[in-house]
């Protein structure tokens, strides 16, 4: 069975267009989620999950969350969903291609 993966993005501006704070929100928040990581997969405390990458899109900070971390730890899925919810951040859903790749092409 194969699964189409699909990507959640969580833009650094709010609802009204505000940029969020504080500027390394990106950064904090995936560090959070640094310890859920595919199984057999090696990560040193000081990187990155790949379910969880803070970039740049077009200029704004933010945070490309594989949806793969849902299967991994649904609380840290309802963790990222509820953080951009409560801060009022514009989010991207359901994306099928990686945000993090499309640019590069």
């Amino acid at each position: 069975m194969t699964s189409e993966v699909r990507y959640f993005i969580i833009y650094g501006l709010t609802q009204s267009g505000a940029n969020f704070r504080p500027s390394d929100w990106a950064e904090r928040l995936a560090g959070v989620l640094a310890p859920y990581r595919p199984a057999g997969s090696l990560g040193g405390h000081l990187s990155y999950s790949p379910y969880s990458v803070p970039t740049v899109i077009d200029g704004v900070r933010c945070v490309v969350v594989d949806e793969r971390l849902r299967e991994l730890e649904p609380l840290a899925w309802k963790f990222v969903h509820d953080f951009a919810r409560d801060n009022h951040l514009k989010t991207e859903t359901n994306l099928t291609v990686d945000p993090l790749e499309r640019d590069k092409k």
